[in-house]
């Protein structure tokens, strides 16, 4: 009777197990590209792409006129700001500065739900505080100038702010080597 139980508490504890595993399996994240995880050619090609140094800006109905120059403004935990907020209504759309792959798309503590596009010349624009991703956008997706990619919104550690996009320019890979987006936007 004694090793009848323990064969019991055996398999129910095999089984209560396999529930674990198969519910760590089930919630965690997918794991994303990074560069390296995007078509090869299509990022070659980019690479070989001058970057204007006249970019759109990048939110419908905003003029170069109506922009802010908020590079290196002082942030949370002694942080500058590493690009500019655009500050239009909730659900603007957000389009894409530059011809471009999609390189990330995610939601994190700060910058909310944003997205990565990897631009001409290796370089990286950073959307974020957005209050969605178009339907539909995947990583390795192309984007040409002008393409909708987003909608404003104060996601992230943005939620206490106005609506608005933080548009980032980053020279030297993914979040490396940031220069102001501000001269760039005609």
């Amino acid at each position: 009777m004694i090793e009848g139980k323990f064969v019991l508490r055996l398999i129910a504890l095999a089984f209560l197990g396999f529930q674990i595993i198969l519910l760590a399996a089930c919630t965690t994240a997918p794991k994303r590209p990074s560069s390296g995880g995007l078509p090869a050619d299509q990022v070659q090609k980019l690479k070989n792409m001058r970057l204007s140094n006249s970019l759109p800006v990048p939110v419908e109905h905003i003029k170069r006129k109506e922009l802010k120059d908020t590079w290196g403004a002082s942030r949370s935990q002694g942080r500058a700001h590493e690009g500019i907020d655009i500050m239009a209504p909730r659900g603007t759309k957000v389009y894409s500065a530059t011809d471009g792959l999609i390189a990330d798309l995610r939601n994190n503590n700060l910058g909310g739900k944003v997205i990565w596009v990897m631009g001409p010349a290796g370089s990286w624009h950073y959307y974020a505080h957005l209050d969605g991703h178009k339907r539909g956008l995947h990583i390795g997706d192309t984007v040409k100038k002008g393409d909708v990619i987003g909608y404003v919104g104060n996601t992230g550690n943005a939620r206490s702010t106005s609506p608005h996009l933080h548009y980032g320019i980053y020279l030297n890979g993914k979040g490396r080597g940031a220069v102001n987006p501000f001269p760039y936007l005609r």
